[in-house]
């Protein structure tokens, strides 16, 4: 139990002498000297002690009375949860019952906060075709099987169902870009002899090096090892799958002395390889001179990463064999640096797509522009005119879709008419050769059909024009 002040005071009068006096014999000689310093000692020492005491007498007191106070008060959790007056009276004379605890009206819930002003609701022309077709299936368990990893999938693609199936091109998200005068019979004759069916093979991992404030793919500093039998992997997938019309896309691999771009080269040789090299096939001899079957032909396109600018890693892709070389510029220069990655650039990507025309002017240069991110109608223009000043053959336009809330918002859902007027624009008046145009469109969207339609019209194009001359001969 605590002590009072007073009995505080006697005991420290008493213990204290006992216990200075020997102490103050040695250094004092004289006994009233002695007696003096003890009574000092022991007052100061007993008017601290007792001072102290009072202050936790004071706290004890305190808590004594909150204890009280708590005691007296006859509260229930029902107090907590809304309950009115008179049924908290009620609780007060049925305190042991369960049911006191319990509120006697049922709670009103809030209603959840509205949506975020940067979340904006998809309009009705977003919608995608679902993945249940036969070559769907058939596709991902090759995929799988060989251990290789897809963009369509690593990128969460709305449009995987619809490319993957192989959809007819009268599909809602390539409705913007019409035939443009192509013959039914004639698209109908090359579609069976061609596949329509694209997948996007991506090469060297899963795991990039860089985070795209709007890309969805994994990022580390570290990603795994490549693996030196992916170039043999990607060529038994995509000629057991027997398309015609194959894109290869990677990660960016910084980690890398030549940032992957040995990687990329084998896997486009092979591939060219196993299908008999180039667009037009080929033909080889057997030991007794006999003419083999004709391999059917794989387009190759490659979706490259910008390999930092460093033009000679550009250069040994660009002369790998491939068909199609494709880099993508993503957005306008202003909003560059908030959209990509710190190590990407507007101009470096430009310098990349120019630099492949200068060491191989027979592939076709591609790129494509997301929009939706807050761009204007003028810097989409000077964006295009700058596209065709380094030499880009192919366009394509479509809207940036938010992987998760942590990725760049939308800032406008562009319409499909819009989308048609880009098309219209890019081709007419910026003088690309082809430009596909629409809400779902991506830059490797069902690919092969763009390329092939483009094909067919370049062919009926032509004929036009030796019957012109030959009309004009006559």
């Amino acid at each position: 139990q605590p002590m009072n002040s007073s009995t505080m005071a006697t005991q420290i009068h008493h213990y204290g002498r006992a216990f200075l006096a020997p102490l103050l014999q040695s250094s004092c000689r004289q006994p009233q000297q002695q007696q003096r310093l003890i009574s000092s000692t022991i007052t100061a020492a007993s008017s601290s002690s007792a001072a102290a005491m009072d202050v936790k007498v004071q706290k004890f007191s305190r808590l004594q009375s909150l204890k009280s106070e708590l005691q007296q008060e006859d509260a229930s959790l029902h107090d907590f949860v809304g309950g009115d007056d008179d049924s908290n009276n009620n609780n007060n004379n049925n305190s042991t019952s369960t049911n006191n605890y319990l509120p006697q009206q049922p709670i009103k819930r809030k209603k959840a906060p509205p949506r975020s002003a940067k979340i904006l609701p998809k309009p009705s022309w977003l919608k995608a075709v679902p993945a249940t077709s036969a070559k769907y299936h058939e596709l991902r368990s090759t995929v799988r099987s060989l251990g290789l990893a897809t963009v369509c999938e690593e990128a969460k693609c709305p449009n995987i169902g619809d490319c993957w199936g192989g959809a007819s091109s009268t599909s809602t998200a390539d409705s913007s870009s019409n035939n443009n005068g192509i013959n039914g019979k004639e698209l109908d004759e090359f579609e069976q002899h061609y596949g329509t069916a694209t997948a996007t093979i991506m090469i060297m991992g899963d795991t990039c090096t860089r985070g795209c404030s709007f890309c969805a793919v994994k990022t580390s500093r570290k990603p795994p090892p490549l693996d030196a039998e992916e170039p043999n992997k990607v060529a038994e997938a995509v000629t057991s799958w027997g398309l015609d019309y194959v894109v290869l896309t990677s990660v960016d691999r910084d980690d890398l002395v030549d940032q992957g771009a040995g990687h990329f080269r084998k896997v486009v040789q092979r591939l060219k390889e196993l299908s008999g090299g180039g667009a037009g096939g080929a033909e080889n001899d057997n030991d007794n001179g006999e003419k083999k079957d004709k391999k059917k032909a794989i387009i190759v396109e490659a979706l490259t990463p910008d390999f930092c600018g460093e033009l000679d890693l550009v250069t040994q892709v660009a002369t790998s064999g491939l068909d199609v070389y494709a880099h993508n510029i993503e957005t306008v220069e202003r909003l560059t640096p908030r959209v990509r990655d710190r190590r990407a650039g507007y101009q470096q990507s430009l310098n990349v797509l120019g630099h492949v025309k200068q060491v191989n002017p027979n592939v076709l240069t591609k790129t494509s522009i997301m929009l939706g991110l807050g761009e204007t109608d003028e810097e989409i223009r000077t964006t295009m005119q700058e596209l065709r000043e380094n030499d880009v053959d192919v366009v394509t336009f479509g809207q940036y879709l938010q992987p998760s809330r942590r990725h760049l918002p939308v800032k406008e859902y562009v319409t499909p008419e819009k989308f048609e007027e880009w098309r219209v624009e890019a081709e007419e008046r910026f003088g690309f050769k082809y430009c596909a145009s629409g809400p779902l469109v991506r830059s490797s969207y069902k690919a092969g059909e763009f390329f092939l339609k483009n094909m067919v019209r370049e062919k009926k194009r032509e004929r036009e024009e030796a019957a012109s001359a030959a009309s004009a001969a006559v």
